[in-house]
């Protein structure tokens, strides 16, 4: 009995050894997982140049030939060639915005806007507000009355009903003669709408810049208009604004619109919509 318990004992002995010796052999060391290489740092990639600035630009877009819309809602004209031009050789991009006039120089002053195109003429007062580059078109101020009209002069408009665009340099020469409380002086958003005012028999004369009226004029034959000019109306310039102080800016402008008056390009765009280059001496235009 007891020699069979210690053979037993023996036995399970045996197997419990033989289990552990088996379960050591089974279990394989294993190297510690390698540890992953620390990733070669980047090599250093040039920051992306900053986009390139758009430089918004405000134009009323009722001013033809100068600002206008065609039938796509594209803003079109002779102020938008000049500057187009001028942009592209200034190596600057450019936006164009419309804005109405009545708002246009305090969208200049708040920054919404950085550069001003649309038909204005340079004035001293203007100049206290903001910078103007050299001018791009001379113009003046011209009378539009209806073919059978007796007027023949400025000072016949004294007691008459005269249309003129709000804020615009003819509303400023109209204002001056017949006083600032005068009736008579109808005050309207665009040319076009004064025009048509005279058409209608809402106002005796429209005074306003001579490229204006002389399109007005050209492309509504049924109108039946005349044009008046008078000596007494001083010489005007147009010019393109930027904020005051904006030297960078207005440098930039004022070196592209002296590259497009040497290379031609200048008077090919005046040609495009006045028929033959600018002459030497040619009295200037407002708005």
């Amino acid at each position: 009995m007891t020699a069979i318990t210690t053979r037993r004992f023996l036995q399970t002995a045996g197997l419990l050894f033989a289990g552990v010796l088996l379960a050591a052999c089974g279990k394989k060391d294993e190297a510690p997982a390698p540890t992953a290489a620390a990733p070669e740092p980047a090599a250093s990639v040039a920051a992306a140049p900053p986009p390139a600035k758009v430089y918004v630009v405000g134009t009323d877009a009722a001013y033809a030939p100068f600002e206008s819309q065609n039938e796509k809602g594209e803003i079109v004209g002779l102020t938008i060639d000049m500057l187009s031009a001028v942009a592209a050789k200034a190596g600057i991009e450019i936006k164009f915005v419309n804005t109405p006039w009545e708002g246009i120089f305090n969208s200049l002053q708040q920054g919404d806007r950085d550069i001003l195109a649309s038909s204005i003429t340079i004035t001293e007062e203007r100049k206290q507000t903001m910078d103007f580059t050299n001018p791009y078109f001379d113009a003046y101020q011209l009378i539009a009355v209806k073919a059978t009209s007796k007027v023949a002069k400025f000072d016949d408009l004294k007691k008459l009903k005269v249309g003129v665009q709000t804020g615009t340099t003819g509303d400023e020469v109209v204002t001056k003669q017949q006083g600032k409380n005068s009736t008579n002086i109808k005050r309207f958003e665009s040319t076009p709408l004064a025009l048509k005012e005279l058409e209608s028999g809402g106002v005796d004369a429209v005074v306003a810049d001579n490229g204006v009226v002389v399109n007005y004029v050209t492309n509504n034959p049924d109108a039946k208009f005349k044009t008046v000019s008078d000596k007494a109306f001083e010489p005007e310039q147009y010019g393109f604004a930027v904020k005051k102080g904006n030297a960078e800016l207005l440098d930039k402008l004022n070196k592209g619109l002296a590259d497009i008056k040497a290379d031609g390009t200048y008077n090919t765009i005046y040609a495009k919509y006045f028929g033959a280059a600018p002459a030497a001496a040619e009295p200037a235009a407002s708005k």
